[in-house]
């Protein structure tokens, strides 16, 4: 995609939060939001994880990556933190409410990628990766100019199943032992995203 590398690093706005792009100085928020909402609450949707991964060196170097993954327009992972009741920007610094990642990218023919996402156990039931999510899929098709996103889930995700046809996902399929997750292999329902204003002309023809 022309022009990635120079682009500067998205902040997307709602109601009630700031999407930014996850860079370094979050680490320590990012580290704190996963040691707080992991037991009893994540651990049943991610894969399987270290001990470093709750720490703030482990974040340091991963923040890092996601914004070098950015410019290479490889992915656009966001973090999700509250606005203030006056409803100015939080420091970057700010606590974590929750992330909603685009990653695996993919150019030529296809335009798509995948979705993930996670918020706080205290967060629930409140709107707000629902208010997250319509915003920066509006970001990843009119700014990112993408054809498709993808998001699958465990069949026992209610809340996630609930969500992502509230944002009008289409169901496509079942993948049997998708992922390993949660001490065992995991079937995913397969669902997607299609961008409605998607202009054929942004897809850059081989050999150019």
């Amino acid at each position: 995609m022309a022009g990635v590398r120079g682009l500067t690093l998205p902040e997307i706005r709602t109601g009630r939060l700031v999407a930014r792009l996850a860079r370094p100085g979050m680490e320590e928020a990012m580290a704190q939001f996963l040691a707080a909402n992991y037991t009893g609450h994540l651990e049943r949707w991610l894969p399987p994880t270290g001990r470093a991964f709750f720490t703030a060196r482990f974040w340091r170097d991963k923040l890092a990556l996601g914004v070098e993954e950015f410019h290479a327009d490889r992915a656009v992972r966001f973090v999700l933190q509250a606005r203030t009741a006056s409803g100015a920007d939080p420091p970057e610094e700010a606590p974590v409410l929750g992330t909603c990642n685009y990653t695996n990218i993919l150019r030529g023919p296809f335009q798509a990628c995948n979705l993930g996402y996670q918020i706080a156990a205290s967060r629930q039931g409140q709107g707000l990766m629902s208010e997250a999510l319509r915003a920066s899929n509006a970001y990843m098709f009119d700014e990112r100019k993408l054809h498709r996103i993808m998001a699958n889930y465990r069949p026992e995700n209610y809340r996630s199943a609930r969500l992502l046809q509230r944002l009008g996902f289409r169901r496509e399929g079942l993948a049997a032992d998708y992922l390993f997750i949660d001490g065992a292999w995991r079937d995913h329902i397969l669902t997607a995203l299609v961008n409605p204003r998607f202009d054929p002309a942004w897809v850059e023809p081989a050999g150019r």
